[in-house]
């Protein structure tokens, strides 16, 4: 039962993250069970594990569905990251230690060879290469959070990183392109490595910025995808 249900939740994982099954799609478990040709209870199990990972949630009627991400929710998430990291990267420069320069150093040159994402590799290497670099950029955030020297500051970003993960998740499969920020980050690194607080929070505001645009960008094109998907539906 173990690989079987293993089996049954990447391949459920997969289709969410891919936009096989979109966003708002409700999700009926017999249903699945017929697409996947498995029983209930490897599905309801792998139900049970997206939802914990916050892909699959409940609908107002108590039924299922696939999570819903809307455009408001990023744009909200993402101006309160352009706050509380700005403030993280001012805070960096005055308490980093050399261990943790070293640490978000050790990120960037992680993300300067991460495998390049190729068409026409297979899905699972694919989706292994993306989740790979999806973890690079959440932990070197995260690094940054913690360099700032303030606890406080670093759980609410922890917070915010967490609720992110189906926006990222969702619209690097969409588009790897999303992930193109190793110039981003380096600039960072480099003003804090300097201890420049008004250089970091200038390079912080500039990556924050452009990494809201791609990713509202994404979210317009999956908007369209879900409406074109609903007008076939009726």
């Amino acid at each position: 039962m173990g690989k079987l249900f293993s089996k049954t939740y990447l391949a459920l994982r997969q289709e969410i993250l891919a936009g096989k099954l979109v966003s708002g799609e409700s999700l009926v478990e017999q249903a699945l069970a017929d697409r996947f040709a498995v029983s209930r209870t490897p599905i309801r199990e792998a139900i049970r594990q997206l939802q914990q990972e916050g892909l699959i949630e409940s609908d107002q009627r108590g039924g299922l569905r696939v999570t819903v991400i809307t455009i408001a929710d990023a744009i909200h998430l993402y101006d309160c990251r352009l706050g509380l990291e700005q403030v993280a990267a001012i805070g960096a420069c005055e308490n980093a230690t050399t261990r943790q320069l070293e640490d978000l150093q050790d990120c960037l040159a992680q993300a300067n060879l991460a495998v390049p994402v190729l068409s026409d590799s297979d899905l699972q290497d694919q989706a292994d290469e993306l989740e790979n670099r999806l973890q690079i950029d959440q932990s070197f955030h995260r690094l940054l959070a913690e360099s700032s020297g303030n606890p406080w500051l670093a759980d609410l970003l922890g917070q915010i990183f967490n609720k992110m993960v189906l926006l990222r998740l969702t619209t690097t499969y969409r588009n790897p392109d999303v992930l193109e920020i190793w110039a981003e980050h380096e600039r960072i690194v480099t003003a804090i490595g300097q201890r420049d607080a008004q250089a970091a929070a200038l390079a912080v505001r500039d990556h924050l910025v452009a990494s809201k645009a791609r990713v509202v960008q994404e979210l317009q094109g999956l908007t369209v995808k879900n409406s074109l998907y609903s007008i076939t539906l009726t």
